[in-house]
């Protein structure tokens, strides 16, 4: 049955109070209208608890607004939800893509996340292209998307909010990969449910690499926020050494925005459970409301939180991805590079979550510390143990 508004329902008690489920819940499509974001593409999602978010199918189906009770849960950056067909990948040395990030959800991939990199072109065969020139954090975010369906589906009593598309990065002579993408949420929960297939359609070994780039912003994120996970080992962070403590805020209490913030990155070693899975959260006590996110270790074994803590640009990031922050150059080197062959496909399935109430903080702590209890040290010693990853699964 449904649980909506403090009371279990059947599908026919819950017709028989309204005349279309869309009073309560359900999916629409829509087309944004104006500025930057003229034409693209938008499904809204609305669960029936107060939660609700949007799925941008001209951007890779990535989840852009996402609100509980009002309550703003994303991160929504200066730049908008920016139109694909204004974006240039290689613009500014390689960072046209922070003119296109903004978002809950801004996906990384698909053969090439993290820094600027060039790698030879020799598994693709062609005398005309020796090299790949791959940019911070890849293409796949600015492609628009092919609609393959939305709408409530009910399995009896249940009800799911659900829609599905493709997404094609492809070039002649380079790579041909496809993203498949499923976005689900049940009536009357608060878990969103993602899941991700990647192919390789061509018919050439082709790297893959994969991440994604999970934005938090205030009120959720405020001075006093606390980070949680399930972390067996601090293993790097982008200020390391002289700078470490230089601007007052460690990994496990946020703060409030500076205006001479410099961007903190860390890398976590995550524990899971015996099911595989790991989960991460930031929480707010005084709004008594938490944002979790839960992949499989298997498929994303490593984690990066993104600290962003400046003015006008405030933010947290959790990154579960495929490979160390090192890039693709080590993942080259330390043999970790994913390299799928033609027809070879990779799955990811993400839980993100609402937490409303303390209960509900509380049970998410639990579950957490029963993985692995964090460091109390805000500013815990770095090992830089960065563990072999299995390239096959």
């Amino acid at each position: 049955m449904v649980e909506l508004f403090g009371r279990f329902m059947t599908r026919r008690q819950l017709a028989s109070v309204s005349g279309s489920l869309s009073q309560f819940a359900g999916v629409r499509s829509m087309v944004l209208a104006d500025g930057l974001e003229r034409g693209i593409r938008m499904l809204e999602f609305r669960s029936g608890t107060g939660l609700r978010f949007t799925v941008l199918v001209d951007r890779a189906f990535d989840i852009a607004e996402c609100t509980f009770n009002e309550i703003p849960i994303g991160w929504h950056s200066p730049t908008g939800f920016r139109h694909p067909g204004l974006h240039d990948y290689e613009g500014e040395g390689g960072l046209g893509w922070q003119r296109s990030f903004s978002g809950l959800l801004v996906t990384c991939g698909l053969d090439h996340i993290l820094f600027n990199d060039e790698a030879p072109a020799d598994h693709y065969f062609s005398p005309s292209r020796k090299t790949i020139r791959n940019f911070i954090h890849g293409r796949v975010s600015t492609i628009p998307g092919k609609l393959d369906g939305y709408g409530e589906r009910w399995e009896g009593d249940r009800c799911i909010l659900w829609c599905e598309g493709t997404v094609t990065q492809a070039a002649v002579f380079a790579e041909h990969l496809e993203l498949q993408r499923r976005i689900e949420i049940e009536m009357g929960t608060n878990d969103i449910r993602i899941t991700d297939r990647v192919t390789n359609r061509g018919f050439r070994r082709t790297p893959h690499m994969y991440c994604y780039h999970i934005n938090v912003g205030y009120p959720l994120l405020d001075d006093g926020s606390r980070y949680l996970a399930p972390i067996a080992d601090v293993v790097w962070a982008s200020h390391a050494g002289e700078r470490y403590r230089a601007q007052g805020v460690g990994y496990n209490r946020l703060a409030l925005p500076g205006p001479e913030f410099i961007e903190q990155v860390w890398q976590h070693e995550l524990a899971a459970d015996e099911a595989g899975t790991t989960s991460v959260a930031l929480v707010n006590d005084r709004l008594a409301l938490g944002f979790a996110v839960t992949t499989r270790k298997e498929q994303f074994p490593c984690m990066y939180q993104w600290q962003n803590l400046q003015s006008g640009q405030y933010a947290l990031g959790i990154e579960p991805s495929t490979n160390h922050v090192l890039g693709a150059a080590a993942a080259r080197q330390r043999g970790e590079m994913i390299m799928l062959e033609g027809g070879e496909y990779r799955a990811y399935d993400t839980v993100f979550s609402i937490l409303p109430g303390a209960a509900a903080i509380a049970g998410a702590q639990a579950s957490i510390r029963a993985r692995a209890r964090q460091p109390d040290d805000p500013y815990p010693p770095l090992s830089g143990n960065f563990l072999p990853l299995r390239q096959k699964l």
